[in-house]
């Protein structure tokens, strides 16, 4: 009786993840710009994989196979967002802009503002080479 009710429960959280990436996918046919798929796509990423997993630690019956589980459903919270992120504030440098219908646009300000105090601090110095080979920064 426990096993079975233990492989509904996995079987409920692979259909839900299942689920989740299926309307993200259709979020990343359907939404406008590049910034908002990237958003269903690592949302899909995420969730997704992690009920998948969920689910494999549930009908699993060894240690070692939950702990990997575990050790993936950590690394996808970890790493999805943050590579979502990187990948957003590449093409926005890029020159990829958001939509027209956005509401707020805050890296349109981080990049009007003037340069930081070690950007013009690499500026204004020079390199010179040394008698013995090395360089220095003067």
């Amino acid at each position: 009786m426990m096993a079975s009710i233990g492989n509904i429960l996995a079987g409920i959280f692979v259909v839900m993840g299942a689920m989740f990436a299926l309307v993200a996918s259709i979020g990343i046919l359907r939404l406008p710009d590049f910034y908002t798929r990237i958003h269903a796509a690592s949302k899909a990423g995420t969730v997704g994989s992690v009920l998948a997993l969920v689910a494999l630690a549930i009908v699993s019956v060894q240690t070692a196979e939950v702990l990997r589980a575990i050790a993936a459903i950590v690394f996808f919270f970890l790493t999805a967002p943050i590579s979502a992120h990187l990948l957003g504030k590449a093409a926005y440098s890029a020159g990829y802009r958001m939509w027209s219908g956005s509401v707020l646009d805050e890296m349109e300000e981080d990049l009007a503002s003037p340069p930081t105090a070690h950007a013009r601090d690499q500026e204004g110095a020079t390199w010179t080479d040394e008698p013995g080979g090395g360089t220095h920064r003067s």
